[in-house]
């Protein structure tokens, strides 16, 4: 009985993986264009979704080493921990980039150009993060992960980033709202720092078939 449940694990780690490196590879193309773009257009909604690609880079690490971590009780717990709380200081991060820039475009009232790129970028998230981030849920539910839930909950964000995102430019274009912008960053602010502050507790906004970590130390 045991042979069959030991290789629909290692089937999950390794579809785990290769949804992980897709979504390295994905949001290192989403970064570099997302703050050429941003940059070139003076939008700080369109730099700071950049910099959570930069950001969401460093969980998808964390993950990959969790996944990688799976072959022992003892190893998986002890990457579980730590990999649960670098994704947490990696939501932090984004949470305090994206407050401080939004509150200094607000007060310095630097006005965006339009960016079709930036639409684009959108658009695109909005397609293919919701698919990795529903794959990686099955594949954390799989492995009872909390560490790998909250990954795959960064995705998630990544796709209410993006609405957010295509909201401020296509107003700040159709409409001149260039308050829209940095407005629609701080709307995201409270969520991103809800969900660090509980991955770097120990804790998760993760369904309940997720272990929790004391038990699985």
């Amino acid at each position: 009985m045991a042979t069959p449940v030991l290789t629909e694990r290692q089937a999950a780690v390794q579809r785990g993986q290769r949804l992980t490196w897709a979504t390295i590879g994905y949001n290192s193309l989403e970064a570099v264009l997302s703050i050429g773009a941003g940059l070139l257009a003076g939008s700080v909604a369109l730099v700071g979704f950049g910099f959570d690609s930069v950001i969401e880079l460093g969980s998808s690490v964390a993950g990959l080493w969790r996944l990688r971590s799976d072959s022992s009780p003892v190893a998986r717990a002890r990457a579980e921990r730590h990999a649960l709380r670098v994704i947490g200081v990696c939501f932090l991060l984004l949470a305090t980039y994206v407050l401080a820039d939004a509150v200094r475009t607000l007060v310095t009232r630097q006005q965006p150009e339009e960016s079709m790129l930036g639409i684009i970028i959108a658009v695109g998230s909005l397609v293919v993060m919701p698919l990795l981030a529903r794959a990686k849920r099955r594949v954390a539910s799989k492995l009872r992960s909390s560490a790998l839930t909250a990954e795959a909950r960064q995705t998630q964000i990544c796709m209410y980033l993006s609405v957010i995102l295509l909201g401020g430019l296509v107003l700040n274009a159709l409409a001149g709202w260039w308050w829209a912008d940095p407005a629609a960053a701080l709307v995201m602010v409270p969520l991103i720092a809800w969900e660090g502050v509980a991955a770097v507790r120990g804790r998760t906004l993760c369904a309940d078939c997720c272990e929790p970590i004391e038990r699985a130390a």
